[in-house]
Order: C-alpha cells, then structure tokens, then sequence
C-alpha cells in the first residue's frame, strides 16, 4: 500500500491534518538523511545501554499499535510506520524521532536519566511529534507558501527542553521534500501548539506502557533547572512552568478518566491552567468560576468564542481553554502577529 493512501484524520487528535506532500517521497527523503546521520556513528545497541533503549522503544510502539489497533486505525499500524531505533556513541545530549518513526537516541542524553521512566518519556514525546504528523504539516504549510524549498521538522527533546533552536550540534534537521535532490537546511524549533501536544501525547503513551509518569513534571523542572532560558524563545517555546503545568493537568486528566479509548487522546490542543501551579492536582468537578470578581479584569461577563465558558471583559485568555481573547490577531502556534481580517497565519500556516 500506498503511504501517502491513508486517511488525514489524525487518529490521536481527531482531525484532520493540512496536507500537500506526497508521503512516499517526503519519508523516503527523511529515511535518506536518518540513514546519512546514524551511519556518522559508532552503533551502540549491543551494549547493555544499547538493549535498555530498544526495550523501551518496544514497549511503546507496541503500546501505540495496540492503541490503533483497538480503535480500529490499522491504515495507521500497517505499512505507515517503519519503526527503527538506535543509540549511537555520541556526547550529544538529544533525542529524534524521524517521520516514518525512524527514532536516532545519542548517548549524551543517557547521563541526564536516572530512571528508565524518564527516558520513556523522552522517546514518548519525540516519537509523539511523529504520530502527530508534526513535520508532514509543517512542510504541507511550507509547500503551500510557495517558498523556495519545502522544510520539515525534526524533533530534538534536548532542544525543547534548552530552549534553544538549531545551534551547534544540537540542531533539528529540515528535509526538502519537494525536490528529492535538494539539500537539508537547519530550521526553528516546533511551536508552542506543537510542544505541548507531545507532552501530553507522550506522558499518556508511557503511561499506557506501563511506565511510572508521576515523576515527569519533577524530571522536567531538575533538567531544566540549570538551562532556563532567558527568553521565551520569541513565544513560540512554552516556557518550562507552562509545560510543567500541562503536565500536572494531564496527570490529573489520566487519574480521573476510566476510559482514555473513547475519544481521541489530544480531543483539544492542551493548555496551561493556573490551577496546576500547585503541587497537589484539584478536584475539578469543585472548581466552576469560583474566583471573586475582584480577581478578573473587569465584572462584566462575556462568553468565550471557542469554548462557550463564561468569561469577562478585560481578560486575555478563557480561563477554561485558553483561548486568547484580545483583539490582537496573535497566532496561537507560531506567536506572530497577523493582520486583523487574516484566517490563516502568513508565518506558519496555523488557522486563526
């Protein structure tokens, strides 16, 4: 079978997926520079280093095929994915997941892991960005822009967790897939939109495997303790308390919900909530706009156009989804201003 003949509704996030690249050649392009870059290494996968990755890695596609298999997306669990995993002896601290699932682990980021559940996290988030189809949107976005080549995006956990974009060896990689015999280019990191939706997706397919999620957020805020960031990355890198806030909610999401087959794992694009600040997670069913007026903006109600919640006048975000309410036409994935009549963003293709 065709790749490029399954469906474009994202089985994990319910929708469909902006598309203008042919699949086949797009990953047999990002197949080539996977290949070009694990073969610049020595192989470490014999090594008992070498074995804990691969069982990891095993544990978590297995746990995403049976999740496919048991909401009926089998266009997504034959013939799409071609799963290959391997560390290599470098003193990178990073992490990739090519599109197609073509997962390069460098040895450097081993040091920074005590325990096997935060690698798992590590893996599950990158190889999330994958599921997700982050990169085929991406260079969907490019093509449709008519720009000189078509960039996609490589995922690069140490990056996202830094902050940083392509500096030094820690770089994502860009593959031009419209022109097979194009070069590669380095390119930004993921948007905001794009980070937190392989968090969560990646905290729910560890858990799903088995592995021990409550230490993520406290893995997240001692690697990140001593690499903060002085910027937040132009707006466009969710700074580590919004990402630890996600983190905590999903959490709280897992524990409560019996069900997590029932809908689509990313049903909404996940947002930070003040109310996860706090180390103990809330009992939501309690927490219906119970703050005193005093505590907003302004007392005058209004109703937010994205969820429905009652909000009020004054504030910037809906307390309930996150959705900006200013008038600034701001882009929720990129955090570029837009013109004011504009549908879809000029910068990165995200609808407005």
């Amino acid at each position: 079978m065709s790749k490029d003949n399954r469906s474009n509704v994202n089985p994990f996030s319910g929708k469909k997926h902006f598309d203008m690249v042919d699949d086949d050649k797009f990953l047999a392009e990002c197949y080539e520079y996977y290949y070009r870059e694990v073969n610049q290494y020595q192989l470490l996968d014999n090594t008992p280093d070498g074995q804990m990755v691969f069982d990891i890695t095993s544990r978590l596609i297995t746990t995403v095929n049976e999740y496919l298999k048991r909401i009926g997306r089998y266009d997504y669990v034959d013939g799409y994915y071609d799963w290959e995993v391997h560390l290599v002896n470098s003193d990178i601290a990073n992490a990739c997941c090519f599109p197609g699932g073509k997962i390069i682990v460098y040895g450097g980021i081993l040091s920074l892991m005590e325990y096997e559940d935060e690698l798992a996290f590590v893996l599950a988030h990158e190889i999330s960005h994958a599921l997700l189809d982050h990169s085929r949107t991406s260079a969907s976005v490019d093509k449709a822009k008519n720009t000189i080549s078509t960039v996609s995006w490589m995922g690069s956990f140490a990056l996202d967790l830094l902050g940083f974009g392509g500096a030094g060896e820690l770089t994502r990689a860009a593959v031009n897939a419209a022109d097979m015999g194009s070069n590669l280019f380095l390119t930004k990191p993921w948007g905001r939109d794009h980070e937190l939706e392989a968090d969560k997706l990646g905290l729910m397919i560890a858990y799903l495997a088995g592995f021990n999620v409550e230490i993520v957020p406290t893995f997240w805020q001692k690697f990140s303790s001593g690499n903060r960031n002085e910027f937040d990355f132009f707006s466009t890198h969710p700074s580590d308390d919004k990402r630890i806030m996600v983190m905590k909610e999903s959490l709280y999401e897992i524990s409560n919900d019996n069900n997590l087959y029932s809908k689509p794992l990313l049903s909404k694009t996940p947002n930070a909530k003040k109310q996860f600040k706090t180390e103990e997670y809330p009992d939501r069913s309690a927490q219906k706009d119970e703050r005193a007026p005093s505590s907003y903006n302004s007392g005058e109600v209004i109703t937010c156009p994205n969820c429905g919640n009652e909000t009020h006048v004054g504030d910037n975000f809906c307390i309930e989804c996150g959705f900006r309410l200013n008038n600034e036409n701001k882009c929720s994935g990129c955090g570029e201003v837009n013109d004011a009549n504009a549908k879809y963003c000029i910068y990165c293709g995200k609808k407005l």
